[in-house]
């Protein structure tokens, strides 16, 4: 009993410091926008970082013939050929391809990397051409979503400025990847000019905006937060140079918002150091950093990662700030609890087992650890929905306007997997906007922007 009371006592301080009262979110999203405009101000002018993408055409679902996208963010990568038939037909026919990266390439020399990726292209397309004769008649536009950091001068160049998830090739860093990419196919044979570098986030928004023009902002919750939307060229003063065309400039907010399975760990270490509640267990599971998983949808070796002072305050609760990750596996512990509907709860019982080696549960302790996820999760999609609102905001359609419909591009595990996250997500996105905003706004579910969504900016780009 006095277990069971201890216990209360950490889940209803966690619930308090967890809490996102409307009021709450509603400065989050004032101040998100504020910090927007901030950024595009100056470089380094806000707690936001505003970069730029240089694409400043998206496309209109009247794009055709035939197109490539490049997909490079693991250890695979991911070729595409996508055929496009005009207002009328849209997507005739996709075909892709996923190859391995061999492990030595991951270490070795930029030549050896982009050799290999330009062979395997190389050989999709002489595959392809060998079972069709679809063309349009112009050198090969290939769209390259490249999801590593990098700093872009223009929409088809962009140097590294450092290696993740494993890869430590040291001479292409500070190296324009588009140039060694084309370097590389030029070797090979292969006539293929790279007309887009992009990421996934942007990949999302042009996926979408092809089928709706009405989609002003791609959003990615998974392992990570990236959103890019829409800005007019005339409000970016740190813009310099030529302002494009177009008049337009899709922009790319980058945060970090992945730790969802390391919040409840630590919760539940509080909850057994404090009360006991699990009984005389070994916690060396438990005291062990990113061992308890929230990803159901990504399999991706990462170098070591330091919480940002910005990620620790929204927490409301202390975490530290040095994390060592080792690798993030598929394995949706998280979800798989919050989602037990079993009278026994037996699902949670099997995850505390498997990942934890916590046994013998009662289900009063089992109903417990579901609403830590709960809690979590709760917090952590109410303040993602706020970043959504902030995005509103800033371009004016967190309002009721006549005719004006918004649509939010939205991909990613966390949106697509975690069913509750979502689902709070929307809910909370409602609250937010009141009534008549929210019947002018629409969520929507976004697949493949990665893929597909690179062919497409490379066929917006040449035409």
């Amino acid at each position: 009993m006095a277990a069971a009371v201890e216990a209360e006592k950490v889940v209803a301080e966690l619930r308090e410091r967890c809490a996102t009262p409307a009021s709450l979110l509603r400065d989050v999203a004032a101040a998100m926008a504020g910090e927007m405009g901030a950024g595009l101000e100056k470089e380094g002018g806000s707690k936001v970082k505003m970069l730029l993408s240089y694409v400043d055409k998206l496309p209109t679902g009247r794009e055709e013939g035939l197109y490539y996208g490049l997909d490079l963010g693991g250890t695979n990568f991911r070729v595409l050929k996508v055929q496009l038939g005009g207002s009328k037909k849209h997507v005739v026919n996709t075909e892709s391809r996923e190859v391995t990266i061999p492990p030595p390439l991951m270490s070795g020399t930029s030549s050896e990397l982009f050799g290999f990726i330009a062979s395997e292209l190389a050989k999709f397309v002489a595959d392809e051409e060998e079972n069709t004769n679809l063309s349009n008649g112009k050198k090969k536009e290939l769209g390259f979503t490249f999801s590593f950091p990098v700093r872009q001068r223009s929409v088809a160049s962009g140097t590294l400025v450092k290696w993740t998830k494993a890869f430590s090739i040291v001479d292409a860093v500070g190296e324009d990847v588009v140039a060694e990419l084309q370097t590389a196919m030029a070797k090979q044979g292969l006539d293929m000019h790279v007309a887009a570098l992009i990421n996934d986030a942007v990949g999302t928004l042009a996926g979408a905006r092809y089928y709706d023009e009405d989609v002003v902002a791609g959003v990615i919750f998974g392992t990570g937060t990236n959103a890019a939307y829409v800005e007019k060229a005339n409000a970016i003063p740190k813009w310099e140079g030529e302002l494009p065309n177009s008049g337009n400039m899709i922009y790319e907010k980058l945060t970090s918002g992945m730790y969802l399975g390391e919040i409840v760990r630590r919760v539940l270490l509080n909850l057994s150091l404090q009360s006991g509640i699990f009984g005389a267990i070994d916690n060396s599971k438990l005291k062990t950093h990113f061992h308890l998983r929230c990803s159901p949808y990504s399999a991706i070796p990462a170098q070591k990662t330091v919480l940002p002072s910005a990620e620790k305050s929204i927490l409301y609760f202390k975490l530290d700030t040095k994390i060592s990750v080792d690798v993030i596996y598929r394995t949706p512990h998280i979800s798989a609890m919050h989602h037990d509907e079993t009278p026994d709860l037996k699902v949670v019982a099997e995850k505390l087992h498997q990942a934890l080696e916590i046994t013998d549960t009662s289900l009063e302790t089992r109903k417990m650890v579901v609403e830590i996820c709960d809690i979590v999760s709760r917090r952590a999609a109410r303040l993602a929905a706020a970043g959504v609102a902030g995005i509103l905001m800033k371009l004016g359609r967190n309002v009721c306007v006549d005719k004006q419909r918004s649509v939010i591009a939205i991909d990613g595990g966390l949106f697509e997997h975690y069913t509750k996250f979502r689902e709070y997500l929307e809910s909370t996105l409602g609250e937010l906007l009141g009534e008549e905003a929210s019947k002018s706004v629409a969520v929507k579910h976004a697949n493949d922007g990665s893929g597909i969504g690179a062919a497409l900016i490379a066929a917006s780009q040449s035409q």
